[in-house]
Order: C-alpha cells, then sequence, then structure tokens
C-alpha cells in the first residue's frame, strides 16, 4: 500500500508518474495539490490520507495537464462539496479537458488524441488566489508564478519546502523526455531561473522526480536542457528552411527521440513551435510564407 512520505511537519508527499503533495491544517484535514492522471492514483492517495488520519478539505491543481488533474472527479465522488483551484486559464481547462486536445491539434481532435493523457475528466475548478500567500482548505500557502510549461501555472510553498510542479522536473525525467513540454520557452526559462533565486528553501520536490535538497544543481540541469532544445531547433532551421512538421523529426534526431503515437507528436510539436517563437522573438528566425506553406528560416 502507497504511504505518504514526509517532507517536513504537516507536509508530504505521494509518488508517482506525478507527485502529489499533501498540506495539513493541524486538525487533521489536508490540502491536497495534484491529483495525479487518473482513478487510480486517485485510489491510492485516499488510501493513504486515510490511512494517515486525514480528510481532504481542498485541491489546488498547479495547472490544467491531465495527469495532475486526472485523479480529481474520483477524490470529488468521495468529497462532492470540496472545492477545487487552479491558476486563470487553467482552471478554464480543467472544468472543460477538450480544450487542452483542441489546443494542441487545431481542431475537434480525432480519438486517438482524446486518451487520458490529454483529456481528463471535468472537474469544475474556480481561480486560486493571486501570487502570494494565502489560505487554502485552511492552509496558508505561498503560490508562486511559473508559467511556461504551461499558460499559466503555480509552484507551491510552505515554509523551506518548495514544489515546484512542472516548472522543475527531475534527472530522470530530463533524460527520459528532453523535449521538455512548454508552451512559452521563454517563460520557462525564466521560471525556473526565478525558483534558483528563492533562499531558504532545504527540500525541493519537482512534480516528476524525487525530493532533492540541491535547488541550484536541479535549476541548472533544466535549464541546460531547455538550452539544448533551442541550439537543437536552431540547428534545424539553419540545415534548410522548413516547416514545423518537417523541423520536429529533426529535432528529434538531435536529442534522440522517438515518437510511436498521435500524442507524441502533437505535444512535441508544441516544443518546437515555442522555442521557434523564441527564436523569432530573438531575431535569430524567420517567418514567411511560401507556396502555401509556413516555412521558418534562419536570419541572413
Amino acid at each position: 500500500m502507497s504511504a505518504l512520505i514526509p517532507l517536513a511537519p504537516g507536509v508530504s508527499y505521494l509518488p508517482g508518474a506525478v507527485n502529489s503533495v499533501v498540506l495539513e491544517d493541524g486538525h487533521g484535514g489536508a490540502l491536497l495539490v495534484d491529483t495525479g492522471l487518473d482513478d487510480s492514483h486517485a485510489r491510492k492517495l485516499l488510501r493513504a490520507l486515510d490511512s494517515a488520519g486525514l480528510t481532504p478539505t481542498g485541491i489546488l491543481n498547479t495547472h490544467s495537464h491531465a495527469d495532475h488533474h486526472g485523479g480529481n472527479t474520483f477524490i470529488l465522488r468521495r468529497f462532492p462539496e470540496m472545492k477545487v483551484f487552479a491558476p486563470p486559464l487553467e482552471a478554464a481547462i480543467i472544468t472543460h479537458p477538450i480544450l487542452e486536445p483542441i489546443g494542441l491539434f487545431g481542431a475537434r481532435p480525432p480519438h486517438e488524441l482524446q486518451t487520458k493523457f490529454l483529456l481528463a475528466p471535468p472537474s469544475l475548478a474556480r481561480l486560486a488566489p493571486e501570487p502570494g500567500l494565502c489560505r487554502l482548505g485552511g492552509v496558508t500557502v505561498e503560490l508562486i508564478e511559473v508559467a511556461g510549461h504551461a499558460s499559466m501555472m503555480y509552484a507551491v510553498r510552505v515554509g523551506e519546502v518548495l514544489y515546484a510542479a512542472d516548472a522543475l522536473f527531475g534527472p530522470d525525467a530530463l533524460a527520459k523526455h528532453p523535449l521538455v513540454f512548454c508552451q512559452d520557452s521563454g517563460l520557462q526559462k525564466a521560471a525556473a531561473a526565478r525558483l534558483g533565486g528563492l533562499e531558504g528553501v532545504r527540500v525541493t520536490l519537482p512534480g516528476h522526480g524525487g525530493p532533492t535538497e540541491e535547488l541550484a544543481d536541479l535549476v541548472a540541469a533544466n535549464l541546460a536542457t531547455h538550452a539544448r532544445t533551442t541550439q537543437a531547433v536552431l540547428d534545424a532551421v539553419r540545415q534548410q528552411p522548413a516547416t514545423v512538421d518537417d523541423l520536429l523529426p529533426r529535432v528529434c534526431d538531435t536529442l534522440g527521440v522517438t515518437m510511436t503515437s498521435a500524442g507524441a507528436v502533437v505535444l512535441n510539436r508544441a516544443v518546437v513551435s515555442a522555442h521557434l517563437t523564441e527564436l523569432l522573438e530573438a531575431g535569430a528566425v524567420q517567418m514567411q510564407v511560401s507556396a502555401n506553406r509556413l516555412v521558418f528560416g534562419s536570419q541572413a
């Protein structure tokens, strides 16, 4: 049976493909931060709470990717009065999850893009408070805005513990997925660097991976991975002007990525597009329409 792993007094987490953080209110209740991909993870989370003598008082989803809120509905069936909170824009997608695959595909998505990895069950989410200190589910937390991986995203700090959500990935996750998903690569880099500047953080838990006391090393590893992706996209453009769909396999070849599903293609295509936008804004790449194709080339 899965059990909560303590990070500090009143702060623990349930490890999984995505970590769920449990913040105690001191009265037998707990705020849940991210609920995992599906019912299976949510069931383990509730069992771990029961074993610890805790009752959930609310849910905070750091962002709207399905693996962070897919467990909401299972928990809400048992605790229907509980509230779900999420950052702006993200709350809309959690409430209407079809927006996620629509955004990736650009139209009503085919069946292959409506799997649980891209389309979680809907759960009514309301806007979380603005970044800063606030109380959610009876717990005082500090919300830190870390947009980039998602359109909006919050990291969560309680005392000396930082839950970075997907602003930072653990080393194993970076090695397994070198094309780290993002919707704004420039903001993604800025968010990671900003977290690296926090003082008084004793332990950092990424959304994917184990806890570490070496925040600076974790930030450096993430920034290096993001920089490699930007360079791989630029090198792909420099080979020959091309569309995003032509650039994607070049980038994958450079980074050793093999795609075997439609979901992987649309996710990684979005990553290449994000880095192209960053390069366009930096003046390193140009974009033009040629022969009915949107083509990206390097600046002369």
